[in-house]
């Protein structure tokens, strides 16, 4: 078989439709057919029939589907590697949750790649139930962030630094002197990073505790955003706590109590099981474990521009 029977292949099943597929490959249908019937024939499997609702694919064309995704992420690994080791760099591409590449990414970056002329490091920003298909298509090496909800034997999740959120408030806030019943948080404005955005994030399970409704809701673009609404008495934020340990200190916030809330998460290392795992990747396991790397993180230091390609990716809110 050949990455472009694969690249055909994999494009049906993406779309569930030869058209489609042949439009977006930019290909004749009858090629995409071509392709299909050749991998039909040297596989010995029908690989998905056509049906009223669609196309139904055997449990081999549901086999194939998976592997072609993880072999044409090989293939454009294979590519990168190559064309870096000719150019004397390495690249590590990292998968993050939010709340870490805002919080803790830019000191850990800053202090991996210290020790290492040689390697750049490109992070792409996403939801925790993400980072199964970007590991296995290899479209990053190695994912920072929460536990995916249904992590699965294909992945391999290493804790390495717990944290803790807060509930906080301007002093000022107007009604404070009623926070202590639970009700209270319930009819607050909640100020909120991109993190709150998702079933896999810790803030999100927060707003379900004290059942906020959507109203009371205010997504800004980053966490730090929110918090400066929250010191202007605008509501309450959510925040990890080491972040606001000197406004608190300051009296520039208050922290309110939690009501019970489980505040307590930690940040994993997660991988692909096996032996496919970069030797940058498991440099970065073993690192982030170390004092050092801890106390960087929770500096939160700046990143060498040199050193850092930030993956760009544009989010529209209406």
């Amino acid at each position: 078989m050949t990455p472009t029977q694969l690249k055909a292949f994999s494009a049906v099943v993406r779309l569930g439709s030869v058209k489609e597929a042949a439009a977006e490959l930019n290909v004749t249908e009858a090629a995409v057919s071509l392709h299909i019937g050749t991998l039909r024939k040297e596989l010995g499997d029908k690989l998905f029939t056509r049906t009223s609702a669609g196309l139904a694919f055997t449990p081999g064309g549901l086999r194939l589907a998976r592997r072609a995704i993880e072999m044409l992420g090989l293939q454009d690994r294979t590519i990168r590697e190559v064309s870096q080791a000719g150019r004397g760099r390495r690249l590590l591409r990292i998968a993050s949750s939010s709340l870490f590449a805002e919080h803790a990414a830019p000191g850990l970056i800053q202090l991996f790649t210290r020790r290492a002329d040689d390697l750049d490091v490109e992070m792409i920003v996403c939801q925790a139930d993400q980072f199964q298909s970007l590991l296995d298509s290899r479209a990053v090496d190695i994912a920072i962030g929460p536990n995916p909800v249904n992590l699965g034997t294909a992945l391999v999740a290493t804790p390495f630094l717990n944290f803790q959120l807060v509930i906080v408030a301007a002093p000022d806030h107007p009604g404070l002197a009623t926070m202590a019943e639970p009700s209270w948080l319930t009819e607050q404005t909640w100020l909120l990073g991109p993190a709150a955005v998702g079933d896999d994030s810790v803030m999100a399970r927060a707003l379900a505790h004290f059942a906020v409704p959507d109203g009371q809701q205010k997504i800004f673009q980053s966490n730090a955003a929110a918090l400066e609404e929250a010191k202007r008495g605008k509501g309450v934020a959510l925040a990890v706590a080491y972040t606001v340990a000197g406004e608190l200190t300051g009296g520039r916030l208050v922290r309110v109590p939690d009501h019970g809330l489980a505040a307590d998460a930690v940040w994993n290392t997660i991988t692909l099981a096996g032996n496919g795992v970069l030797p940058a990747a498991s440099e970065l396991i073993r690192f982030v474990a170390m004092p050092r790397a801890i106390q960087a993180m929770l500096r939160g230091s700046g990143v060498n521009v040199g050193h850092f390609r930030p993956y760009v990716h544009v989010t529209l809110w209406s």
